[in-house]
């Protein structure tokens, strides 16, 4: 059963990650070419795969937490993780709703979501919760 946990939860975390730098990487193409819109089909796939790898990564950690005898829901890197998790699915879909919004416009508002700072700012800090959650994933840190 652990095995089969844990698969279920690092493949979770891989689409979740993957997704984010697809998505990245789709957003950073977007703001160097005319027709942004062109490349907005990405971002569907790379949100579906968010979606699923987030929730699998709570649900199946969750899980993890409460079968294993060595560690508790209430350890204090489960918590900090649990809590970068939240913010980090938060701001991604914030700055991914402003991108989604702009690109319901055209190619100029679009770009101009492409390059607000805001959005830029949201999708930065989701990006680095995510890399905190991986550091504590792989350190456990006071486990």
């Amino acid at each position: 059963m652990y095995d089969t946990l844990l698969f279920l939860h690092v493949l979770g975390a891989f689409a979740m990650v993957g997704a984010t730098v697809v998505y990245w990487a789709v957003m950073l193409a977007a703001r160097g070419i005319d027709r942004p819109t062109a490349l907005t089909p990405v971002f569907a796939p790379a949100n579906a795969a968010i979606a699923a790898g987030s929730l699998m990564t709570l649900v199946f950690g969750i899980w993890l937490a409460i079968y294993l005898d060595g560690y508790e829901i209430w350890d204090g890197w489960i918590l900090a993780s649990l809590i970068l998790w939240a913010a980090s699915v938060e701001l991604g879909r914030r700055g991914g709703a402003r991108i989604a919004t702009g690109s319901e416009g055209g190619d100029a508002p679009l770009a101009a979501a492409l390059r607000d700072s805001r959005t830029t700012l949201m999708l930065v800090a989701s990006s680095v919760a995510l890399l905190l959650i991986l550091a504590l994933m792989i350190w456990k840190p006071g486990a």
